[in-house]
């Protein structure tokens, strides 16, 4: 089966759901394609509370980020029974989770985007292919002539090739830059070849990446037991302690991210934590259910999302490995967080002072349909770091980095780039690295609010390729503050856009960045039709985060 689009949009995460959502506001037929049963990536699949400036109620993402953000709250306001206090609150946040302002299940995030992209189902502008991955990418010169698609659900193969003017890759991996052979980078890149105060020295580690974390979700049901049966690779994750560590990975003895200073941080601090408490512990965290949130008797429990250094893999990467050793380190970290499960239900030290807390409850029904996973676990690994493209622009430490700035004799405040698409912020954070010689730990340091150069977007010889997710041209370390929720969803609309505009003008991606008119009616579409913000205000730009 061939099908025919104006734009293809390979990966459903949050930057192929806000590309196909551009796109298709510009009035172009979109084919979206997902390789898990869920849209939504990192904030469904992979189950993980959005991370996000300290500004994003009101500014620092575009509209449709924010109107996202929105249908979620209204799916609790209408279908769930929230206190009075908790409906009046223009800031609902149902977890009250302290990632986030607002803290939610993954469920309704994928509610909330399937309501934005009905209309499209409805008229037929839009195909969603999910369960499918790109097996071949056909290229003639340098533009992607079509993507190959197979099954990954269990279906028999449907040999699916899709063709489109313009192909944007915004799978975890990405996996279309990788196999249309466009130039790449995985890993760590070295000092030598980026200057970064931050980058390693000696040669660059394309297998130096950070860590990837099957999260999975829990509550708690004192004096019920809960226990899953003993993982078969308990025996390694529990005595595992890397070099880099202040011991045991299995234990409530970590590292401070920004400082390495080794901490104690309990999974409760007090026993009424499960059932609302506001404790500074990890149970509260990530929290995306407080049972104080909805009226008595609803919830004998909070819901927590278990997203903790604990859980982070760190024995091999999954960019630039083959099939086979991949799916070793999928396999193993999914015996990493069943471990961290058993081992909280059985051995941890508790609160109290006891051994153990069975009443630990896996709640993978939240998590995904059909038969849950026993120990809780989300329907895919939660992805940090993906094959990079090499851009006609590629941000680096020294943009965005306070010290490299510093360092460098820069003025405060992050680079202003003329070809900005649009704005993130959060701060360089690179959790323990996989695969490189000596793994190490975090690399966590202040940036500045930043922006998103559209040359980034754009690979240095393929003309129809867009990066559009986590694989845009940033570097190792400056990946670290590009990667979360609402920038990647910012990269994403950027390229469906950006697709869009060069059907209706006839120019190509290049030549809208290369020519000042023309960049400059791109960024009044941004900005004018779909509601993106460009830049900071001046007092935020200079701020640290």
């Amino acid at each position: 089966m061939d099908l025919e689009t104006d734009v293809l949009v390979v990966g459903g995460g949050l930057g192929g759901v806000a590309a196909a959502l551009a796109a298709l506001r510009l009035g172009r037929r979109v084919v979206l394609t997902e390789e898990s049963p869920w849209l939504g990536g990192q904030l469904t699949s992979q189950a993980v509370p959005p991370d996000e400036n300290a500004w994003v109620e009101t500014f620092g993402a575009p509209a449709s980020y924010r109107r996202l953000r929105t249908e979620i709250r209204e799916l609790y306001r209408r279908h769930y029974p929230l206190t009075e206090s908790a409906l009046a609150a223009a800031a609902l946040n149902p977890g009250d989770g302290r990632v986030s302002p607002l803290c939610h299940e993954p469920k309704v995030a994928l509610a909330a985007i399937h309501a934005m992209l009905a209309p499209y189902l409805a008229n037929r502008r839009l195909t969603v292919l999910t369960g499918t991955r790109p097996r071949l990418v056909q290229v003639d010169g340098d533009a992607v002539a079509a993507v190959r698609l197979e099954a990954t659900d269990g279906r028999a193969a449907e040999d699916v090739a899709v063709r489109a003017p313009y192909v944007l890759d915004a799978t975890e991996l990405g996996d279309v830059v990788e196999k249309s052979g466009a130039e790449s980078v995985i890993g760590a890149e070295s000092r030598d070849q980026t200057g970064e105060l931050h980058a390693l020295p000696g040669p660059p580690q394309p297998l130096d990446q950070q860590a990837f974390t099957w999260c999975f979700a829990l509550d708690y049901r004192e004096g019920e037991d809960w226990t899953i049966d003993r993982p078969a690779g308990y025996g390694f994750w529990r005595d595992h302690a890397p070099d880099y560590w202040p011991g045991p990975l299995l234990s409530w003895t970590d590292v401070r991210p920004d400082s390495l200073a080794v901490r104690t941080h309990p999974l409760f601090t007090d026993a009424a934590t499960p059932t609302g408490g506001h404790g500074i512990d990890r149970w509260t965290f990530r929290r995306i259910l407080s049972a104080r949130t909805f009226t008595p008797g609803f919830l004998a429990s909070d819901v927590t999302l278990v997203n903790w250094p604990q859980n982070d893999y760190v024995l091999g990467p999954l960019a630039g490995v083959g099939p086979a050793e991949r799916q070793r380190h999928l396999d193993a970290a999914r015996q990493l967080s069943r471990s961290l499960l058993y081992w909280m239900q059985t051995e941890a030290p508790r609160h109290d002072g006891g051994t153990g807390y069975p009443g630990l409850r896996p709640r993978g029904d939240l998590l995904r349909d059909g038969t849950p996973d026993d120990a809780g676990l989300a329907l895919r690994p939660y992805v940090r770091e993906s094959r990079r493209i090499v851009g006609e622009v590629t941000v680096v430490e020294e943009h965005i980095g306070v010290e490299a700035r510093r360092a460098a004799g820069l003025p405060p405040g992050s680079e202003l780039f003329a070809d900005s698409v649009g704005i993130g912020c959060y701060r360089i954070d690179l959790h323990p690295s996989t695969g490189a010689g000596v793994p190490r730990s975090y690399v966590d340091i202040a940036c500045h609010p930043f922006q998103v150069p559209l040359g980034a977007l754009l690979p240095v010889r393929m003309d129809n390729l867009i990066a559009a997710a986590k694989n845009i041209a940033t570097t190792h370390v400056t990946n670290g503050g590009y990667r979360l929720h609402p920038v990647e969803w910012t990269i994403g609309e950027a390229a469906g856009a950006l697709a869009a505009h060069c059907l209706a003008t006839g120019l190509p991606p290049r030549a809208v960045r290369a020519k000042p008119d023309a960049l400059a009616q791109f960024q009044r579409l941004l900005t004018g039709v779909l509601g993106a913000e460009l830049a900071w205000p001046e007092r935020i730009r200079t701020s640290t985060v």
